[in-house]
């Protein structure tokens, strides 16, 4: 989605929160890039490494499905959603992010009490979420567990397998147990 502003860049706007039931940890990015918002789906460039890290932390291959992809967070009992309801951007990067504005994090808590641990896809939604959401009173540090996590982004050039080893350790205590393969005799 997007619209106009009065700098000539296109404000754009997040999407919905996915919460599957049970959720206790919910992954933030920023806003999402051109190719997501085209295609109307979280991480949806294909070189953004989010999908396969989701899918190796659940013993899977990447689905081609959106919906099967969406799936592993059922699966996983992970949130997804993005600290920015909008902001003006032009293109994808973070970097060019400006007049930017919080989502509804308040509402979201209270609504979603269970939710005990946010995990940042990155510095710049770690960085945007204390700027622009905690607040006394409304959301404050002690609500939540916070975990960085490295950037799933492209333009983050540490190689996939480095970010794998650091989500695996960062996120093990809410990676499901894998079913043990049985050997042959």
């Amino acid at each position: 989605m997007a619209a106009a502003a009065s700098t000539g860049a296109l404000i754009k706007y997040s999407f919905p929160p996915f919460v599957p039931e049970g959720s206790r940890l919910m992954i933030l990015g920023t806003l999402p890039g051109e190719e997501s918002l085209r295609l109307r789906q979280y991480y949806g460039h294909p070189r953004n490494d989010f999908w396969p890290l989701v899918a190796a932390l659940s013993g899977k291959t990447v689905p081609a499905i959106y919906e099967e992809r969406v799936a592993l967070l059922v699966h996983n009992r992970w949130a997804l959603w993005d600290v920015l309801k909008g902001a003006e951007r032009i293109g994808s990067s973070d970097a060019a992010i400006r007049n930017p504005i919080a989502n509804a994090f308040d509402k979201f808590f209270a609504a979603n009490p269970a939710i005990d641990t946010i995990a940042f896809n990155g510095q710049k939604a770690r960085d945007l979420f204390r700027r622009f959401v905690l607040k006394p009173g409304v959301v404050s540090t002690d609500r939540f567990s916070a975990i960085d996590l490295p950037s799933s982004s492209p333009l983050y050039t540490i190689p996939f397998e480095e970010k794998l080893l650091l989500w695996r350790a960062r996120l093990k205590a809410f990676v499901p147990a894998q079913p043990q393969k049985r050997r042959a005799k």
